[in-house]
Protein backbone atom coordinates (compact mmCIF):
# COMPACT_ATOMS: atom_id res chain seq x y z
CA UNK A 1 0.00 0.00 0.00
CA UNK A 2 2.78 2.42 0.98
CA UNK A 3 4.80 1.87 -2.20
CA UNK A 4 1.69 2.13 -4.40
CA UNK A 5 0.75 5.43 -2.77
CA UNK A 6 4.30 6.76 -3.17
CA UNK A 7 4.29 5.91 -6.87
CA UNK A 8 0.87 7.50 -7.33
CA UNK A 9 2.09 10.68 -5.64
CA UNK A 10 5.18 10.78 -7.84
CA UNK A 11 3.13 10.32 -11.00
CA UNK A 12 0.62 12.95 -9.88
CA UNK A 13 3.43 15.42 -9.18
CA UNK A 14 5.05 14.77 -12.57
CA UNK A 15 1.75 15.30 -14.38
CA UNK A 16 1.23 18.68 -12.66
CA UNK A 17 4.32 20.04 -14.43
CA UNK A 18 3.24 21.15 -17.89
CA UNK A 19 5.33 22.73 -20.63
CA UNK A 20 4.58 25.59 -22.99
CA UNK A 21 7.09 25.56 -25.90
CA UNK A 22 6.68 29.29 -26.58
CA UNK A 23 7.21 30.25 -22.93
CA UNK A 24 10.12 27.82 -22.73
CA UNK A 25 11.79 29.33 -25.81
CA UNK A 26 11.39 32.83 -24.35
CA UNK A 27 12.29 32.17 -20.71
CA UNK A 28 14.58 29.12 -20.84
CA UNK A 29 16.47 28.95 -24.13
CA UNK A 30 19.66 29.04 -22.04
CA UNK A 31 18.99 25.36 -21.26
CA UNK A 32 19.73 24.18 -24.80
CA UNK A 33 22.49 26.79 -25.22
CA UNK A 34 24.33 25.41 -22.20
CA UNK A 35 23.91 21.91 -23.65
CA UNK A 36 26.21 22.54 -26.61
CA UNK A 37 29.41 21.51 -24.73
CA UNK A 38 27.61 18.28 -23.89
CA UNK A 39 27.16 17.62 -27.62
CA UNK A 40 30.92 18.04 -28.03
CA UNK A 41 31.45 15.60 -25.17
CA UNK A 42 29.15 13.08 -26.88
CA UNK A 43 31.31 13.41 -30.04
CA UNK A 44 28.74 11.62 -32.20
CA UNK A 45 29.87 9.89 -35.35
CA UNK A 46 27.80 10.05 -38.54
CA UNK A 47 25.49 7.08 -38.75
CA UNK A 48 25.38 6.44 -35.01
CA UNK A 49 21.96 5.95 -33.47
CA UNK A 50 21.35 8.24 -30.47
CA UNK A 51 18.47 8.56 -28.03
CA UNK A 52 17.87 12.12 -26.81
CA UNK A 53 16.20 11.57 -23.45
CA UNK A 54 14.00 14.53 -22.54
CA UNK A 55 14.43 16.23 -25.91
CA UNK A 56 12.10 19.14 -25.15
CA UNK A 57 11.34 21.24 -28.22
CA UNK A 58 14.21 19.63 -30.14
CA UNK A 59 16.51 22.66 -30.34
CA UNK A 60 19.53 20.66 -29.22
CA UNK A 61 18.36 17.46 -30.91
CA UNK A 62 18.42 19.27 -34.25
CA UNK A 63 22.14 19.96 -33.78
CA UNK A 64 22.76 16.20 -33.47
CA UNK A 65 20.73 15.52 -36.61
CA UNK A 66 22.78 18.13 -38.46
CA UNK A 67 25.91 16.16 -37.54
CA UNK A 68 24.67 13.14 -39.50
CA UNK A 69 23.41 11.21 -36.49
CA UNK A 70 20.24 9.10 -36.50
CA UNK A 71 18.37 10.52 -33.51
CA UNK A 72 15.19 9.56 -31.69
CA UNK A 73 13.93 12.11 -29.19
CA UNK A 74 11.58 11.24 -26.35
CA UNK A 75 9.75 13.58 -24.00
CA UNK A 76 6.85 13.33 -21.55
CA UNK A 77 5.24 16.57 -22.76
CA UNK A 78 2.86 16.30 -25.76
CA UNK A 79 3.39 20.00 -26.51
CA UNK A 80 7.17 19.64 -26.54
CA UNK A 81 7.02 16.50 -28.68
CA UNK A 82 4.89 18.35 -31.21
CA UNK A 83 7.33 21.28 -31.20
CA UNK A 84 10.22 18.89 -31.83
CA UNK A 85 8.34 17.22 -34.66
CA UNK A 86 7.84 20.64 -36.23
CA UNK A 87 11.65 20.78 -36.48
CA UNK A 88 11.65 17.46 -38.36
CA UNK A 89 12.77 15.44 -35.32
CA UNK A 90 11.69 11.82 -34.86
CA UNK A 91 10.16 12.71 -31.47
CA UNK A 92 8.04 10.30 -29.46
CA UNK A 93 5.84 10.77 -26.43
CA UNK A 94 7.45 8.69 -23.69
CA UNK A 95 8.37 9.20 -20.05
CA UNK A 96 11.96 8.62 -19.04
CA UNK A 97 10.82 6.22 -16.34
CA UNK A 98 9.07 4.06 -18.93
CA UNK A 99 11.55 3.63 -21.77
CA UNK A 100 10.63 0.69 -24.00
CA UNK A 101 13.75 0.42 -26.16
CA UNK A 102 15.87 -2.74 -26.24
CA UNK A 103 19.51 -2.51 -27.38
CA UNK A 104 18.72 0.03 -30.10
CA UNK A 105 21.19 2.86 -29.49
CA UNK A 106 24.91 3.53 -29.57
CA UNK A 107 24.46 6.40 -27.11
CA UNK A 108 21.92 8.01 -24.82
CA UNK A 109 22.18 11.78 -24.52
CA UNK A 110 20.30 13.96 -22.07
CA UNK A 111 20.57 17.63 -21.14
CA UNK A 112 18.80 19.13 -18.10
CA UNK A 113 16.07 16.49 -18.12
CA UNK A 114 16.96 13.47 -15.97
CA UNK A 115 16.43 15.43 -12.75
CA UNK A 116 12.71 15.57 -13.66
CA UNK A 117 12.45 11.76 -13.79
CA UNK A 118 11.73 9.69 -10.69
CA UNK A 119 12.41 7.13 -9.43
CA UNK A 120 15.99 7.47 -10.75
CA UNK A 121 16.77 3.75 -10.60
CA UNK A 122 13.99 3.02 -13.10
CA UNK A 123 15.41 5.67 -15.43
CA UNK A 124 18.92 4.22 -15.19
CA UNK A 125 17.67 0.71 -15.96
CA UNK A 126 15.72 2.03 -18.96
CA UNK A 127 18.84 3.72 -20.30
CA UNK A 128 20.82 0.54 -19.85
CA UNK A 129 18.22 -1.51 -21.76
CA UNK A 130 18.13 1.04 -24.57
CA UNK A 131 21.89 0.80 -25.18
CA UNK A 132 23.76 -1.76 -27.21
CA UNK A 133 26.75 -3.52 -25.56
CA UNK A 134 29.55 -0.97 -25.28
CA UNK A 135 27.05 1.89 -25.62
CA UNK A 136 27.61 5.14 -23.78
CA UNK A 137 25.55 7.71 -21.93
CA UNK A 138 26.34 11.42 -21.74
CA UNK A 139 24.05 13.20 -19.30
CA UNK A 140 23.88 16.53 -17.53
CA UNK A 141 21.31 17.11 -14.79
CA UNK A 142 20.77 19.27 -11.77
CA UNK A 143 23.02 18.20 -8.92
CA UNK A 144 23.04 18.48 -5.13
CA UNK A 145 22.61 22.11 -4.11
CA UNK A 146 20.81 23.13 -7.29
CA UNK A 147 18.32 25.94 -6.60
CA UNK A 148 19.22 25.90 -2.89
CA UNK A 149 18.24 29.54 -2.47
CA UNK A 150 14.85 28.88 -4.03
CA UNK A 151 14.21 25.93 -1.71
CA UNK A 152 15.21 28.01 1.32
CA UNK A 153 12.45 30.51 0.57
CA UNK A 154 9.90 28.36 -1.28
CA UNK A 155 9.46 25.60 1.29
CA UNK A 156 8.62 27.91 4.23
CA UNK A 157 6.22 29.85 2.01
CA UNK A 158 4.45 26.60 1.12
CA UNK A 159 4.41 25.53 4.78
CA UNK A 160 2.51 28.72 5.60
CA UNK A 161 -0.23 27.30 3.39
CA UNK A 162 -0.09 23.83 4.92
CA UNK A 163 1.88 22.35 2.00
CA UNK A 164 4.99 20.15 2.06
CA UNK A 165 7.48 21.46 -0.49
CA UNK A 166 9.69 18.36 -0.38
CA UNK A 167 6.71 16.11 -1.12
CA UNK A 168 5.61 18.34 -4.00
CA UNK A 169 9.05 18.61 -5.55
CA UNK A 170 9.37 16.94 -8.98
CA UNK A 171 13.18 17.16 -8.85
CA UNK A 172 16.01 14.72 -8.13
CA UNK A 173 19.34 16.45 -7.49
CA UNK A 174 21.95 13.81 -6.53
CA UNK A 175 25.55 14.16 -5.44
CA UNK A 176 28.24 12.88 -7.79
CA UNK A 177 28.94 9.90 -5.52
CA UNK A 178 25.25 9.06 -5.24
CA UNK A 179 24.70 9.04 -8.99
CA UNK A 180 27.94 7.18 -9.68
CA UNK A 181 26.85 4.44 -7.25
CA UNK A 182 23.42 4.24 -8.88
CA UNK A 183 24.92 3.76 -12.34
CA UNK A 184 27.46 1.23 -11.15
CA UNK A 185 24.69 -0.83 -9.53
CA UNK A 186 22.89 -0.71 -12.88
CA UNK A 187 25.89 -2.13 -14.73
CA UNK A 188 27.61 0.99 -16.08
CA UNK A 189 31.29 1.82 -15.96
CA UNK A 190 31.39 5.48 -14.92
CA UNK A 191 34.05 7.55 -16.64
CA UNK A 192 33.08 10.94 -15.21
CA UNK A 193 30.72 12.25 -12.53
CA UNK A 194 31.47 15.92 -11.96
CA UNK A 195 29.46 18.36 -9.83
CA UNK A 196 29.99 22.07 -10.54
CA UNK A 197 28.23 25.40 -9.95
CA UNK A 198 26.72 27.22 -12.90
CA UNK A 199 25.14 30.51 -11.85
CA UNK A 200 22.67 31.21 -14.64
CA UNK A 201 21.42 34.65 -15.66
CA UNK A 202 17.74 34.61 -16.55
CA UNK A 203 16.67 36.39 -19.73
CA UNK A 204 13.65 37.98 -18.03
CA UNK A 205 11.79 38.20 -14.75
CA UNK A 206 11.96 35.32 -12.30
CA UNK A 207 8.18 34.93 -12.36
CA UNK A 208 8.50 33.59 -15.92
CA UNK A 209 11.01 31.09 -14.60
CA UNK A 210 8.42 30.07 -11.98
CA UNK A 211 5.85 29.59 -14.75
CA UNK A 212 8.28 27.45 -16.76
CA UNK A 213 9.72 25.25 -14.01
CA UNK A 214 7.59 25.37 -10.86
CA UNK A 215 4.31 23.94 -12.14
CA UNK A 216 4.30 21.12 -9.57
CA UNK A 217 4.35 23.66 -6.73
CA UNK A 218 2.02 26.22 -8.33
CA UNK A 219 -0.58 23.55 -9.10
CA UNK A 220 -1.02 23.07 -5.34
CA UNK A 221 -1.91 26.76 -4.90
CA UNK A 222 -5.51 27.83 -5.68
CA UNK A 223 -5.50 29.63 -9.00
CA UNK A 224 -6.71 32.92 -7.53
CA UNK A 225 -3.75 32.94 -5.14
CA UNK A 226 -0.96 32.05 -7.57
CA UNK A 227 -0.04 35.56 -8.69
CA UNK A 228 0.29 36.86 -5.10
CA UNK A 229 2.22 33.69 -4.20
CA UNK A 230 4.70 34.22 -7.04
CA UNK A 231 5.04 37.91 -6.16
CA UNK A 232 5.80 37.08 -2.51
CA UNK A 233 8.30 34.39 -3.49
CA UNK A 234 10.06 36.80 -5.85
CA UNK A 235 10.15 39.40 -3.07
CA UNK A 236 11.82 36.94 -0.69
CA UNK A 237 14.35 35.82 -3.30
CA UNK A 238 15.26 39.28 -4.59
CA UNK A 239 17.91 40.13 -1.96
CA UNK A 240 19.88 37.00 -2.87
CA UNK A 241 19.20 36.44 -6.57
CA UNK A 242 18.49 39.88 -8.11
CA UNK A 243 21.24 42.35 -8.93
CA UNK A 244 21.06 46.10 -8.39
CA UNK A 245 20.31 46.36 -12.12
CA UNK A 246 17.26 44.12 -11.69
CA UNK A 247 18.80 41.04 -13.34
CA UNK A 248 18.02 37.62 -11.89
CA UNK A 249 20.60 34.82 -11.54
CA UNK A 250 19.68 31.31 -10.41
CA UNK A 251 22.19 29.37 -8.33
CA UNK A 252 22.31 26.32 -10.55
CA UNK A 253 24.54 23.37 -9.74
CA UNK A 254 25.02 20.80 -12.50
CA UNK A 255 26.12 17.18 -12.51
CA UNK A 256 27.85 16.06 -15.70
CA UNK A 257 28.15 12.32 -16.24
CA UNK A 258 29.81 10.07 -18.81
CA UNK A 259 29.45 6.29 -18.54
CA UNK A 260 29.47 3.25 -20.77
CA UNK A 261 28.45 -0.38 -20.80
CA UNK A 262 30.89 -3.25 -21.14
CA UNK A 263 31.16 -4.80 -24.61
Amino acid sequence: MGSSWARLRLESTAMSQTWDPLLYARAARFVSDFGEPLVAMLAPKPGERVLDLGCGDGALTAKLVAMGVSVVGVDASPAMVEAARQRGIDARLMRGEELTFEREFDAVFSNAAVHWMKPPARVAHGIRRALRPGGRMIVELGGAGNNATLDHELYPLLRERGLDGAALSPWYFPTADEYRALLERTGFIVDLAELFPRPTRLPGDITEWFDSFCGAFLAAIPEAERQPFKAELAHRLAPKLRSHEGKWTMDYVRLRVAAHLPN
